[in-house]
């Protein structure tokens, strides 16, 4: 009798520890970084073989029992980088639609289309008062060159370890910033400076803090094979795209060339040109111009409530002066500003721009830049240096060149001075600067990348799972631009469908 028992009692043991197994291999599938089955069972013998030979010799069948329940949650957790539907072994296809705010033009291009079109502007340059026309955009792309670019911005194979991607530091929860006083590297190692934001970039002349790129597509190829950035090169680069299951076929649709049909006996090869393209196309449809603030400027004089209006005011008085470089509609002039930000505690001087003798007088410049959803993108300056918008704007108020080093002789601003603001202007500039929120637009995050590979950790968060659908569906159904539903209170031309 005993005998049976003890027999019962290992077949029991056995059948939960059979149970116990599978589920280990489930759930290391469902993990964040997990790339495919095959690396959940690679690591499931180097994990699992051990804590099994421990269940066996020391863990009771009711506590198995209880880990195999932990375990079966796990497996069964969604996963919106290893959902597993029917579309999941389609073929991905690009969208012939241009993004919400783009009319879709003749020889299948996008352009922007914006009520600010309907002023003018001071020499074309895009600064003045609220009624002021916009610098010229980059637009003229396809929209498949644009939904390219979104799937290569959230794809980590364009990393040396494919771990990061770009928008591991561009996330657009945060602004298209990273949240992080100076942003990490693929390998961990931290950099210099933090992320600026990417929304309305396709407005700028000049880009990176140094303002050191002149393009779009400058601009998208330095951080691919910076070493303290994504530590790629060109030659792994192009080889990973080539080699991808899907991406030969993705570039063959955004660049199609004009070629006998049936003619063509594989997809041509991969650029960096091209790849410089499809990141600055997808770049330049980041568009935010429909905020309360711009209801408020465009007419619609019940957007912004008292207070923000008396910060508005602040903000564009002579006393406080910050219009006059974060200057509207963009809320930048685009120039280089030497204002002497102190460093954060153990970082050297930051240069900026003027890191060479014949830039000397622009020794700790760096570009002024956009405040539009400033809100989002905290910490701030080009260091991280101030946690909060008040913090930032109490910078202004204690007096030119306060914060410069002894040993540092820059000539700042003629701006910079000292407005001597109350701590009441100081509020109500941040509670004005939170009206230039505006995520109406937000991309839609890719459900499944053509490399295979998850999405970095760091997109994984609650805010990713917010724009999800209930049930996964094709990353380009419908309009794959269009994110969180958009408010509108005040109608502008950012409302048009992408038709």
């Amino acid at each position: 009798m005993k005998t049976m028992n003890t027999t019962n009692l290992m077949s029991r043991r056995t059948a939960v520890l059979t149970l116990w197994t599978h589920l280990c291999t489930l759930a290391l599938c469902k993990t964040p970084g997990m790339p495919s089955l095959h690396s959940a069972l690679r690591l499931r013998r180097r994990l699992c073989t051990k804590m099994q030979t421990m269940a066996i010799k020391t863990i009771s069948m009711r506590t198995m029992s209880m880990q195999a329940m932990a375990l079966l949650t796990i497996a069964l957790l969604p996963n919106v980088s290893h959902a597993t539907t029917a579309d999941d072994a389609a073929p991905l296809q690009l969208s012939g639609s241009c993004p919400p705010s783009f009319e879709h033009i003749a020889d299948n291009r996008c352009r922007l289309v914006s009520r600010y079109q309907a002023y003018d502007s001071l020499q074309n340059k895009g600064v003045g008062g609220t009624k002021t026309a916009l610098p010229a955009a980059r637009d003229g792309f396809s929209p498949q060159q644009i939904d390219l670019g979104r799937y290569l911005f959230f794809d980590p194979l364009l990393s040396a370890n494919h771990r990061q991607a770009c928008a591991s530091c561009h996330q657009p929860a945060k602004g298209f910033a990273d949240g992080k006083a100076v942003s990490t590297g693929a390998f961990g190692q931290p950099g210099s400076r933090s992320a600026p934001s990417l929304w309305n970039v396709g407005f700028l002349k000049k880009l990176f803090w140094d303002a050191r790129a002149d393009s779009l597509e400058q601009q998208a190829l330095i951080p691919l094979f910076a070493p303290h950035e994504m530590a790629n090169n060109a030659e792994q680069l192009l080889a990973d795209l080539s080699t991808s299951p899907a991406y030969p076929a993705l570039f063959a649709e955004a660049f199609p060339i004009d070629e006998p049909s049936g003619s063509r006996q594989q997809p041509p090869r991969i650029t960096l040109a091209q790849i410089a393209t499809a990141l600055a196309a997808f770049q330049s449809s980041l568009i935010s111009l429909n905020s309360r603030y711009d209801q408020y400027a465009l007419g619609y004089q019940d957007a912004l409530n008292e207070n923000e209006i008396k910060g508005l005011n602040v903000f564009r008085s002579f006393v406080a002066r910050c219009a006059e470089c974060h200057t509207p509609p963009l809320f930048t002039n685009q120039q280089i500003a030497v204002i002497g930000t102190p460093e954060p505690a153990g970082m050297p001087f930051d240069p900026g721009v003027g890191n060479t003798p014949e830039k000397a007088k622009l020794r700790g410049g760096f570009k002024v830049p956009t405040l539009r959803n400033i809100a989002k993108t905290a910490p701030y300056m080009h260091s991280g240096r101030f946690a909060t918008l008040d913090e930032a704007a109490e910078f202004y108020t204690k007096g030119r060149g306060h914060a410069v080093p002894k040993d540092e002789h820059l000539q700042l601003h003629w701006h910079i001075w000292e407005p001597k603001l109350s701590p009441d202007e100081i509020h109500q500039l941040s509670v004005f600067l939170q009206t230039l929120t505006d995520e109406s637009l937000l991309p839609a995050t890719p459900t499944r990348l053509p490399s295979g590979l998850p999405l970095p950790a760091e997109l994984l968060g609650p805010e990713l799972f917010s724009q999800q659908p209930a049930t996964t569906s094709t990353p380009h159904a419908a309009s794959p631009f269009a994110g969180p539903a958009a408010r509108h209170v005040f109608p502008t031309f950012n409302q048009r469908a992408s038709q």
